[in-house]
């Protein structure tokens, strides 16, 4: 079983290339690893065509068995159900920078890294839930 660091260490290493990827593709980085009270963190905040996005990034290693099989199927209705609640908490609790957004979205960003920690694969799901 991974250790906890271990696992904050691989977390941030899929943030790092989910936010590269976002900022790649266009979009302005709002905020990340958020914290809302006791609710929780919101991995990624970012901005693109007037709309705000909240995004939930999930990083795994190639060749466990631990967990779901892809990063994106650890994203189910109670975690999003959570996110929903964080982005309503981050919304009331903080001054957006710029024009107010014509749209809110919750994206996914699932990563795969090799056990050297390269990345095998990044799927990025626009409008996941």
């Amino acid at each position: 079983m991974a250790s906890t660091a271990h696992r904050a260490r691989l977390g941030a290493a899929g943030e790092r290339i989910a936010c590269a990827h976002l900022e790649r593709a266009g979009y302005a980085l709002v905020e990340r690893n958020c914290r809302c009270g006791r609710l929780g963190e919101i991995d990624v905040v970012a901005r693109r065509d007037g709309c705000l996005v909240f995004c939930e990034v999930k990083t795994r290693r190639a060749g466990t068995v631990a967990g779901p099989d892809g990063p994106l199927d650890a994203i189910g209705p109670a975690k999003r159900r959570r996110l929903r609640r964080l982005a309503a908490e981050w919304l009331r609790t903080r001054e957006l920078p710029g024009p107010r957004p014509a749209a809110i979205r919750f994206d996914a960003i699932g990563i795969v890294l090799d056990r050297q920690g390269e990345l095998l694969a990044l799927d990025h799901v626009e409008d996941a839930f």
